[in-house]
């Protein structure tokens, strides 16, 4: 996997926290830059140890399923980028209404799980592709502290008006990748 394909990953697995961190930015009263490091620091830390969980978990049955690997990779980043994509074709943004200004470690924890189950399942993935487990986890929560620091200050600037087109736009790059890990390795790309 090379670094543009990663970083397109990366991308589309912090959309989901984009998105959260939009709706938290939209909720502050006072948006400063250690509110939306807090917020990014923990959307990036599970979206770095989920991936690093599931590759460990996926490792252990590497072996039994290679054969298969691609199709696995395929189907799971088509139902992580599907669902992402039937979220932002929801009618109207809750966000709004969903918003609280609360970073507790209770409601930041269950935000930042919530936001990075589908990282987990991208693990699995990268230990069928045999991917550099360490950088890749590494440059995944970096992006995602990044893109979730932005959205806190979008959200508090904007609104929620970026937050389904984000969504839209992470579910687009995840299904288009699986495709393309399917077709390399079917040998028609």
């Amino acid at each position: 996997m090379n670094l543009v394909e990663l970083f397109l990953i990366a991308v589309g697995l912090s959309m989901d926290a984009f998105a959260v961190s939009v709706c938290k930015g939209l909720a502050m009263k006072k948006c400063t830059w250690g509110k939306s490091m807090i917020v990014g620091l923990w959307f990036g830390v599970f979206q770095a140890g989920m991936p690093l969980i599931g590759y460990v978990l996926g490792v252990q049955f590497k072996d039994v399923i290679t054969s298969i690997d691609h199709w696995i990779a395929f189907i799971l980043l088509g139902i992580i980028g599907g669902n992402m994509v039937r979220e932002a074709l929801k009618p109207e943004c809750e966000c709004e209404e969903e918003a609280d200004e609360a970073l507790d470690m209770r409601t930041m924890f269950a935000l930042a799980v919530a936001t990075s189950i589908d990282a987990l399942a991208i693990g699995v993935t990268f230990a069928f592709l045999r991917v550099d487990i360490v950088p890749a986890v590494s440059f995944i929560g970096v992006v995602t502290l990044m893109i979730s620091m932005i959205g806190v200050k979008i959200g508090n600037v904007f609104g929620g008006k970026y937050k389904n087109k984000a969504e839209l736009a992470g579910g687009v790059i995840l299904i288009l990748l699986g495709a393309k890990i399917l077709l390399e390795h079917l040998g028609l790309f």
